[in-house]
């Protein structure tokens, strides 16, 4: 199979290929601006901003951390990023990644597009009103996350109905990628929930949609053996996050690709989060004090997403998901937690992400 290139929206990209949104400080300007210059659409996760070239950009810090969630979700920080990655690659197709979850999610989605952001891909929630806080900017690209064709209807009809527009295109996640799932913990482990039987269903109703709407698929996809797949059941294209972690160019520290690279397949699995979805990440010795109620102390400092209740949440599961990402972010590997997919105990050493899209497009030995 040749790939050829897709329309998301108003861009062109060269692959079918989006790289996933990882945050805090994971696919930021260095990763999202080299996937972008390679021909696939590079995204900078908008989690977490504040913590940008070492919280420079912060004005007000508790206990080392941006405090609330205006230093959290940093305008000054985003705008940064996205400068350093158009250094890279120029003026391609280069997305942004926020949570539908976060607080102060219309001035993030602001910030994003007028930074330069040429398309928003939100999952955490149904993201029902996102045309609402894109009518200025009607070049972007909207992109919902979606893990049903149940979903893409409700999505798409109250678009149709409010706002007289269809989505971009769909990233259909299936429960092997990393962070937090759009299922329940038994679905995760339902054969019918498995990416492979969604792909169809999900492709037939953005069909009866819009002929014009891609779909992405996302969850697990390591190989461009798994990409075919895929498109052979009916995707126009793929979402790969875990594997782009295993690049050099990656915004992870050094100490975060060496725990995926030394880690088992046993030591990758679903962990309870204070988002309230279950979440993908390693086994670590944070995860074992927490299990033990004896991880470090939960403050809320940054008041990072609706759903944890200003610490409510994260007390009752042990863990400030904010303070644990960011720290595994600035490679503290006691602290730190470490999200990744089903498949990134397969990282085995770095290579370029000119490399490893080359090895995606035309096979592994390239």
């Amino acid at each position: 199979m040749e790939f050829k290139e897709i329309k998301i929206g108003r861009h062109t990209l060269k692959y079918p290929i989006i790289q996933g949104g990882m945050g805090v400080g994971i696919s930021w300007s260095r990763l999202a601006g080299a996937v972008s210059l390679a021909g696939a659409l590079g995204v900078i996760s908008a989690i977490g901003t504040g913590y940008y070239d070492n919280r420079s950009f912060v004005s007000k810090q508790q206990f080392g951390r941006p405090s609330d969630t205006e230093q959290f979700y940093n305008r000054e920080a985003t705008f940064q990023i996205f400068k350093d990655a158009r250094k890279i690659c120029g003026d391609r197709p280069l997305g942004a990644n926020i949570l539908f979850a976060i607080n102060d999610y219309p001035r993030v989605f602001r910030d994003c597009c007028e930074a330069g952001a040429d398309a928003i891909i939100t999952g955490a929630g149904l993201p029902m009103n996102m045309p609402e806080y894109a009518q200025d900017f009607p070049n972007v690209a909207l992109i919902p996350i979606i893990s049903s064709p149940k979903a893409l209807r409700l999505i798409a009809k109250r678009w149709e109905q409010r706002y007289k527009r269809v989505p971009d295109a769909v990233v259909l996640e299936g429960p092997l990628s990393g962070g937090h799932q759009g299922f329940t913990y038994e679905q995760c482990l339902d054969p019918n929930y498995q990416l492979e039987n969604l792909v169809k269903p999900v492709v037939q109703e953005a069909q009866r949609i819009d002929k014009n709407i891609p779909v992405f698929a996302a969850g697990g996809i390591w190989t461009r053996d798994d990409i075919v797949k895929f498109m052979e059941l009916g995707a126009s294209g793929v979402q790969m996050g875990t594997r782009f972690i295993g690049t050099y160019e990656c915004d992870a520290p050094q100490a975060f690709k060496d725990l995926l690279i030394g880690c088992k397949e046993s030591d990758i699995e679903l962990l309870q989060s204070p988002v309230g979805y279950p979440a993908r990440g390693v086994r670590t010795k944070l995860i074992e004090l927490v299990d033990k109620r004896l991880g470090p102390p939960i403050r809320c400092v940054s008041n990072c997403v609706v759903p944890c209740r200003r610490g409510i949440e994260a007390k009752a599961v042990g863990y400030c998901i904010a303070d644990r990402l960011s720290d595994a972010a600035e490679g503290n590997v006691e602290t730190g937690l470490f999200f990744t997919g089903s498949n990134g105990y397969r990282i085995d050493r770095l290579i370029s992400v000119n490399d490893l899209i080359k090895k995606l497009v035309y096979g592994e030995n390239c």
